[in-house]
């Protein structure tokens, strides 16, 4: 995503009764601050300020917008809304809560509970630095990653996708817990009319249909990026951009150095998840999640791949729904 060239709302700020104390993160659709409410409690407000859209210079509150893009920015404003509306709808503990919304400096924030810990980035990255082997262990991917789809399952239970699933937006507590965050659903919706506001996706960790403007999105949208995550935890990367596989796919090879350290059935999990045709991968998370937590049949000989894939279909039921 574009980098964020706004200025941020400023340390000590009182907005709608929260105090800011800090900008903990920003991309090119928002801002994020650490801030305390009336009663202490420390909360992450997230501001809608698309930085291809909407200029804030240091010293001001509001953006300024051209009226061009007008438009455009309040179509952004309405999704970002109705998407947190959502969201606060689900109480999960796999998924960020949402606690509050408001509209202040012509734009709107939304209020979600703080809490302490790292992301999954942060914490692959600390053990790559660290010359950890292996990086990631397989039982911290398998139990981790299955308290991500408890949570993913009951986001598609709402109706909503995620669409920017990676490390950085998985967060883990200090006990360990992941969270889901910033949600790419509003970006998502944004794309359909705006190519202005292209890359909404992240190479390497969006599949094939994220790159189409009018691609087929649905479970099995998030279900690549799950995949593509858990093949960061293995290699401190993600895997290779779904454009470049279109035209010279690496993948089967970058998978086959990875055997012998991870067991031969989280190696094809993740290759059933990374499937180009979103046909070809679980159409549900309960499918993908059955398969993380069973045995799955190892890979055959060169040549009969396909066979497995059927074969891991009719075991955990591609094509099941969500329990």
């Amino acid at each position: 995503m574009a980098a964020q060239n706004n200025a941020a709302l400023p340390d000590g700020l009182q907005i709608s009764g929260y105090r800011i104390v800090k900008k903990i993160a920003s991309g090119g659709f928002s801002i994020v601050y650490l801030a305390y409410d009336e009663d202490g409690n420390a909360v992450a407000i997230k501001e809608y300020l698309p930085s291809s859209l909407a200029l804030r210079e240091a010293g001001e509150l509001a953006p300024t917008i051209s009226p061009e893009n007008l438009p455009i920015f309040r179509i952004g404003l309405k999704c970002f809304f109705e998407e947190g509306r959502a969201l606060a709808r689900i109480s999960h503990p796999n998924v960020v809560s949402v606690v509050n919304f408001f509209r202040a400096n012509d734009t709107v924030y939304m209020v979600m509970a703080y809490e302490s810990g790292r992301s999954l980035q942060d914490h692959i990255l600390r053990r790559r630095d660290k010359g950890e082997k292996p990086l990631v262990s397989e039982r911290f991917i398998r139990k981790m990653f299955s308290q991500v789809m408890n949570g993913l399952r009951e986001v598609h239970t709402n109706k909503l996708l995620h669409l920017d699933l990676k490390p950085a937006n998985i967060y883990l507590r200090v006990d360990g817990t992941p969270i889901l965050l910033d949600f790419g659903a509003a970006r998502q919706t944004l794309k359909a009319d705006l190519p202005k506001l292209y890359p909404m996706y992240t190479p390497g960790f969006a599949p094939p249909e994220l790159y189409s403007k009018n691609g087929n999105l649905g479970p099995w949208t998030d279900i690549y990026s799950i995949g593509a995550s858990m093949f960061a935890c293995m290699v401190g990367a993600p895997p290779q951009p779904a454009d470049q596989r279109k035209i010279n796919d690496k993948m089967d090879g970058h998978l086959q150095k990875l055997e012998g350290i991870y067991s031969a059935d989280l190696i094809q999990v993740i290759r059933w998840s990374l499937m180009i045709d979103p046909l070809e991968r679980p159409q549900s998370v309960f499918a993908l999640q059955k398969a993380l937590q069973e045995p799955v049949p190892e890979k055959p000989a060169a040549g009969k791949f396909s066979v497995t894939l059927d074969r891991l279909k009719s075991l955990f039921g591609g094509s099941g729904q969500p329990h």
